[in-house]
């Protein structure tokens, strides 16, 4: 997500300044096969020509010849041997790696369980958290269905049980986290080819996990972790740096609620409207506004049909609403406005000029759209909302 920082990141660097107790970098794939370890050796080895100590702690090449070339000359820590239940097995030898102290490990398989006995830890990541506390960087690998939030619905959408899982927190905790894709076409064939695995395995992963449908379900759960990531980077790194600005990378709609007649209606449309552009929805009630109103319609209940439409409910105060309204999309870079027209008679208006009139003006000045929706009364509204006044200022 974020451009290589960590070869050139300096104690006088500013705001954009690196933890200096450890910097984390992970390949995060839909499934193996797509080419993360061999973009971590890359990685690895590009740092190395830059004059960076770069040691491998661990790599699995699984027998891959193009796997086995990306070692070249990288420097390769020599594996923990292990015997375990009348067998042998090499692990990772954490206290070397914190012995040798590099620049820069290169850790792959971040899910993998460690054999017991072979060290202090259950779970590789949790290694490689300790070598990030030492200030030792880590570049590291992962499929998406390892992640904790994730591994339940891969486990549905496959049939094939995930046990060994990443905290989500361990994987956010990188400074960088890039998506290694690949398309389920090109993997099938880089299965059928035998670049993944061995060619008796071959036939069954393919009509096992490595179906087509489950390879689009993995990819897109991989592309929405990465994406989300991403715009809350995005977020972050718009308030601390431009906070008049509004990115409109993807779409954040904000309606604006009261306990007036004809408020519901309003609030299903901006649903609709959410829900068509894939969009985060916000509801926004201002507190000067009357809680209640002579139909009987309660913020409350209004409250509770956000809750029902799986909108965020916002409270804010304000002495002016309109002011407020336009500040808070500002703040949380809302990209569409809704509102309910104004009931003012045209002489009030005139006189104190109506909320939405005023919400069009000063977004007008932050570049955000105002959609004003046509109010009706009753509980059918909504679906008689066929004819509505939009206005889109830019």
């Amino acid at each position: 997500m974020v451009d290589d920082r960590m070869d050139d990141v300096t104690a006088g660097a500013a705001d954009d300044r690196v933890n200096p107790t450890g910097r984390f970098r992970i390949y995060l794939g839909a499934v193996a096969g797509v080419g993360k370890t061999c973009a971590m050796l890359d990685e690895g080895w590009r740092r190395h020509e830059r004059g960076r100590d770069v040691v491998v702690g661990y790599v699995e090449t699984h027998g891959r010849p193009h796997t086995s070339e990306q070692l070249r000359d990288l420097e390769v820590l020599p594996r923990k041997q292990v015997t375990y239940r009348g067998g042998t097995f090499e692990e990772m030898d954490l206290d070397a790696v914190l012995a040798r102290r590099p620049d820069i490990v290169l850790v792959d398989e971040l899910a993998h369980t460690n054999v017991p006995g072979s060290g202090r830890h259950e779970k590789r990541w949790e290694d490689v958290v300790e070598i990030l506390d030492a200030g030792i960087a880590v570049v590291s690998t992962v499929n998406v269905q390892h992640l904790e939030s994730i591994a339940d619905a891969v486990e549905q959408i496959t049939g094939v049980a995930v046990r060994e899982r990443v905290p989500d927190w361990v994987v956010r905790k990188a400074d960088q986290l890039e998506l290694i894709d690949s398309s389920p076409q090109q993997l099938r064939r880089r299965m059928m080819h035998g670049n993944v695995y061995p060619p008796d395995k071959v036939e069954g992963a393919l009509a096992g996990f490595f179906r087509t449908e489950n390879l689009v379900a993995l990819r897109e759960l991989a592309l929405r972790f990465v994406a989300d990531e991403t715009e809350e980077e995005l977020l972050a790194y718009l308030e601390n740096h431009h906070q008049q600005a509004v990115w409109d990378t993807s779409e954040r709609i904000m309606v604006a609620v009261t306990g007036a007649p004809g408020t519901p209606g309003v609030l299903r449309r901006a649903a609709r409207m959410a829900a068509r552009a894939k969009a985060e929805l916000h509801v926004v009630h201002v507190t000067t506004d009357a809680r209640t109103d002579g139909g009987g319609r309660t913020v409350e209940q209004v409250h509770e049909l956000a809750d029902d439409v799986g909108a965020t409910w916002h409270e804010v105060d304000g002495d002016d609403p309109a002011r407020t309204l336009v500040r808070f999309a500002s703040e949380h870079q809302i990209t569409q406005i809704v509102l309910g027209s104004s009931r003012r008679g045209r002489l009030e208006e005139l006189a104190r000029g109506s909320v939405v009139s005023r919400v069009l003006r000063f977004a007008a000045d932050q570049g955000v759209d105002v959609h004003v929706i046509a109010r009706r009364d009753g509980a059918d509204g909504a679906s008689r909302a066929a004819a509505t006044e939009t206005v889109a200022v830019t």
